[in-house]
């Protein structure tokens, strides 16, 4: 059994610590002690059950809460007296450096809570440390100087999450759809150097991973690029082959004629095509930002997007070559095929890619061939996007989110032209709907009061996002020029501030939402897939999005409401929930919450009857959001993801399926990893040798929308560990 100290750091429990803790303010008062060594006993041992039944590994300031709670039971007013006391003190020391030990601990490698926070981020590497250092100064900046004090409280109790307080000190934005199109076609500059139009398709994909490293130093969220924007360059690469092939076979007098000319051409070009995608897929992945982890990238693949007969067939060339090589995998460290974390693949699911008799159904079925591999990609249905997303003109828009849901609102640009390439996130804040679920039912249900302490606490998040916009105001485009000088959001002078970018609808800024099933569990005693449930539950959305309205309307600032994804937080938000409210069965009795909208992981469901259900939640959050269906190992059953396919189509706008792809580098198992519990704390484990060395295994998971592969904290892995099949 573990405890977490104030570094961070993971040590065994040891029950006479609190024994020694207790004599100490027992003993060091004037008079008789209060307290026998019979009841000092007794709270030691009522602690260490406690900790026990928990489930998780408590910090050292929980302990100390209980250690007080029970010294006051045992009718020991001054000892209690003096342990706080000394409490107090000792916190005031710590006060004036929050950061030291911190950064030691991480810098040793055992700060276990940063070791787990990001699980694409190795915490051991040289860079990943640099940037958690970074990260600390700027958190104790945030939390001293930049943010108000309720809010800053209100974070650290977990009632709201500020998102990515590590990077709140610089003047930084979120996500964002990068103009590839505008930096290929009419140049760009990268480190001070001019990067001009690239005059074949390989050098292209080439520049475009260079866009896509700059891009993500700058920012501190996911990006995404469109294949189409790629697509042109095909075009030029033939007609350069063309010249080279005409001019050898010049040379060495031969006339092939035209057809093999041009079969000799096309061979050459698919060549090229397929180094130019290997170079995405090589160098996102083998890339470290200035952040310390790969590019956080999506890639999108949208056959509609091409806007004539040339461009799609070389459109569907690129999404070919870029499923066939994910489908493949990347080589690890010992030689074996596994899966990448990035990029994200999109796949766009249309009239002209999802029947048997369309003609880039042989696309959508190695799509579905590499979802039942490598988990990616992702699908969304134009058919639904068309009907969620309409703007201005009332024209139905299909378009890619930003890294792993993030949608931006539809928008129309001054010339009556619908635009969603260059524009990005401000900012997330995100409410915890357990807690204001719990607090409002203290007292028993009550639903009066729940919408009380919901209208309190959107304001509260009102508020901190006000903040995140106003940290962005007045911000010059030097503080990163690839993104507001050189095209991958705006082409500004130097020198001029990015505020006029920041209102109108050019870019949106989210409030965030998590734990809706245990939220109405706790108001109404039902599942949110109950009727009566399921009512409330789009009920709360409803009132989450007039929220957002509101705000936009009197500050024309593009409030959007947003699924959170949820991935070291909901560990965190769990933690807060059973210190402030206990353990409550269905509600707070989990080391996770549930993300967004989303059916628990642990209700069985049917994968249709699922994406059905969540697709009413998904049209409530139009800053974000994305469903998914758990299935077992699908690479014999393509027919079976082809319909879930099919359904999506028809039914849902953006989901996916998760399936395992896992590796053992000690047996060489091919499967799934397990998880298993060991003294207390959960880990991975080889189903087929016992290996439980995470330094010599593959394993990825899909957690938040995106695929980890680092690792999670206890909250997750519990949280993966009872996931139910649905197919």
């Amino acid at each position: 059994m573990k405890i977490i100290k104030r570094n961070g750091s993971e040590v065994t429990f040891d029950r006479e610590k609190i024994c020694r803790a207790i004599e100490k303010a027992n003993e060091s008062g004037d008079g008789r002690p209060e307290l026998t060594q019979r009841q000092i006993d007794y709270i030691s041992f009522v602690i260490e059950d406690y900790c026990n039944e928990i489930g998780r590994a408590l910090s050292v300031e929980e302990i100390q809460e209980l250690v007080e709670t029970l010294i006051i039971q045992q009718n020991a007013p001054e000892t209690a007296k003096r342990y706080i006391r000394y409490r107090f003190t000792r916190n005031l020391a710590r006060r004036a450096n929050t950061t030291d030990e911190n950064i030691l601990s991480l810098i040793e490698c055992n700060n276990e809570e940063v070791k787990q926070e990001n699980s694409n981020k190795n915490p051991t590497v040289n860079s990943v440390q640099r940037d958690y250092m970074a990260g600390e100064v700027s958190k104790d900046l945030t939390r001293r100087v930049l943010l108000p004090e309720d809010i800053v409280k209100a974070h650290e109790d977990g009632i709201i999450h500020f998102h990515d307080a590590d990077y709140f000190a610089q003047h930084m934005h979120n996500c964002d759809l990068v103009n590839l199109e505008d930096m290929l076609q009419n140049g760009t500059v990268i480190s001070g150097t001019l990067i001009e139009k690239p005059h074949s398709f390989s050098t292209a994909c080439n520049i475009a991973t260079q866009i896509i490293a700059q891009v993500a130093s700058n920012q501190y969220g996911g990006q995404s690029i469109s294949l189409t924007h790629l697509a042109p360059f095909v075009q030029i690469s033939r007609e350069k082959i063309a010249r080279q092939v005409r001019a050898e076979m010049e040379r060495v007098g031969v006339d092939p004629g035209e057809e093999k000319m041009a079969e000799i051409v096309e061979e050459r070009l698919l060549e090229e095509i397929r180094r130019g995608v290997q170079t995405i897929q090589y160098q996102v992945v083998t890339l470290l930002t200035t952040n310390g982890q790969a590019p956080f990238v999506t890639v999108f693949m949208y056959l509609g997007e091409a806007k004539d007969p040339q461009l799609k067939h070389d459109l569907a060339l690129i999404i070919r070559e870029v499923l066939e090589q994910r489908c493949r995998g990347v080589k690890n460290e010992a030689g074996v095929y596994v899966t990448p974390a990035f990029p994200k693949l999109i796949y766009v699911l249309e009239e002209d890619n999802i029947h048997e008799d369309s003609p880039y159904w042989d696309l959508t079925c190695l799509a579905a061939k590499c979802t039942a591999k490598r988990m990616v990609p992702d699908y969304i249905s134009e058919k639904m996007m068309l009907k969620l997303k309409v703007d201005s003109n009332g024209d139905g828009q299909c378009y890619t989110c930003m890294g792993c849901r993030s949608f931006l609102t539809p928008y129309v640009d001054e010339n009556g032209k619908p635009k969603y390439y260059g524009r990005f996130n401000q900012g997330v804040v995100t409410i915890n709907l357990v807690d204001v679920a719990c607090t409002a039912c203290q007292d028993g249900r009550d639903r009066e009061r729940f919408w009380q302490v919901l209208d309190e606490r959107l304001e509260l998040c009102h508020r901190a996002l006000k903040c995140r916009h106003e940290r962005l105001e007045g911000t010059l485009s030097d503080a990163a020029p690839i993104l507001w000088q050189y095209g991958a959001l705006a082409r500004l002078g130097k020198g001029e501030p990015i505020t006029k970018l920041l209102h109108g609808g050019y870019s949106t800024i989210s409030l965030g939402y998590a734990g809706l099933w245990e939220c109405v569990y706790a108001v109404l005693g039902k599942k949110l897939t109950d009727p009566e449930g399921e009512a409330f539950g789009l009920e709360i959305m409803q009132r989450l999005n007039d929220a957002c309205k509101g705000w936009k309307e009197a500050e024309n600032i593009h409030y959007s409401l947003y699924g959170t994804p949820l991935e070291s937080t909901t560990y965190k938000f769990a933690k807060c929930l059973q210190k402030r409210f206990g353990k409550i069965p269905g509600v707070t009795d989990k080391s996770y919450i549930t993300n967004s909208y989303h059916v628990h992981v642990t209700e069985p469901i049917d994968a249709f009857d699922k994406l059905a259900f969540e697709a009413k939640f998904q049209e409530l959050s139009p800053g974000g959001a994305i469903s998914y269906v758990e299935v077992p190992n699908m690479q014999d059953n393509l027919d079976a993801v082809l319909e879930v396919m099919k359904f999506i189509y028809d039914n849902i706008m953006y989901a996916e399926l998760n399936t395992k792809s896992d590796y053992c580098q000690v047996c060489g198992f091919d499967g799934e990893i397990q998880v298993v519990e060991e003294d207390g704390k959960l880990v991975w484990e080889c189903p087929n040798c016992g290996n439980r060395d995470q330094n010599k295994m593959n394993v990825a998971r899909r957690t938040c929308g995106y695929i980890g592969s680092q690792y999670w904290n206890q909250g997750r892995t519990q949280e993966i560990k009872e996931r139910v099949l649905h197919l």
